[in-house]
């Protein structure tokens, strides 16, 4: 469905087109195709009443109240004022959106082009719609956290393991866990005061879910990173972080379109608790670093 939304990295419509995608495994298709001519062309329907909008996108009035208030407004009014709003800031002569999809044939300098485009307009999705009361919450319990334990199977466990070693390197315990039976086993060690992150694109991998249910369970803070809010997931999460649902094509699947919004998530929460425990932090950064410098010396023959 996101094929045709192409806002820029920072352009203004930007944010509703990144709500867009963010929410579009929450739509129905009729939905869909109103959020995307919205994220579009919003100067156009905000020309339109909503049945103009409907007939436009070949759905139903209340269709096209749904939708607008699943992406936050009280009614199609609201939107249509939003819209508006929003046309009058955009700035004329915009370079063309860059098309990602990757043919078989591609040069590679093609290759490069739009991968680096998609993984930009991924980080910015991202960044649009992380909550960040969310996240600050999520940095209080890692920051007083006595043990946590991260789970992540295929590209999301090597997602948990780049935080588990952030984390180790600042002084703090951690563990990344992708043995579905040795996660559960860890998780009912946990208690009142540990931290349990299940890291899921799909928000339905049943060997994520079921350590953070126990680790939940048994008390522990436990925290969701996933691209899909509505998923079976956020059941056992205390806080959820939303990361960008990017399109998925033959050549690029969602293991690493999600891979780059999961990192961004895991290097924010990574720098919130170096700020919040900066006094051991600092000092356990140069020690690790300290430790490991004579191995990237050239040995003198």
């Amino acid at each position: 469905m996101t094929q045709g939304v192409k806002e820029s990295f920072g352009s203004p419509g930007g944010s509703l087109a990144a709500k867009v995608r963010t929410l579009a495994t929450s739509m129905t298709r009729s939905m869909q195709r109103v959020a995307e001519a919205v994220a579009n062309d919003p100067a156009g329907c905000a020309a339109l009443t909503v049945t103009g909008l409907a007939e436009l996108t070949g759905t139903s009035e209340a269709t096209v109240v749904r939708t607008a208030r699943l992406l936050g407004y009280p009614g199609y009014r609201d939107l249509r004022l939003a819209l508006a709003g929003l046309a009058a800031q955009q700035q004329s002569g915009r370079a063309p959106a860059i098309t990602t999809d990757i043919a078989v044939d591609d040069p590679i300098a093609d290759v490069v082009t739009k991968l680096a485009y998609e993984e930009q307009q991924t980080l910015a999705d991202t960044a649009a719609g992380l909550d960040t009361a969310q996240l600050g919450a999520a940095v209080t319990a890692l920051a007083g956290a006595r043990r946590t334990d991260v789970y992540g199977i295929g590209a999301s466990g090597l997602v948990a393991q780049d935080l588990t070693q952030k984390l180790l390197r600042i002084g703090l315990i951690a563990h990344a866990h992708s043995d579905p039976h040795l996660a559960v086993t860890n998780a009912v060690q946990l208690r009142p005061g540990d931290v349990a992150i299940a890291i899921t694109h799909s928000g339905s991998t049943g060997d994520v879910i079921e350590p953070l249910r126990v680790a939940f369970e048994h008390g522990a803070t436990t925290i969701a990173i996933t691209g899909r809010p509505d998923s079976p997931v956020t059941q056992y999460a205390d806080h959820v972080l939303t990361t960008s649902t990017s399109r998925e094509s033959e050549l690029r699947p969602a293991a690493m379109s999600s891979r780059t919004s999961q990192l961004l998530v895991v290097d924010c929460l990574f720098v919130g608790v170096a700020q919040r425990t900066y006094e051991t932090a600092g000092p356990a950064l140069a020690a690790s670093y300290e430790a490991l410098a004579h191995r990237h010396r050239t040995n003198p023959r």
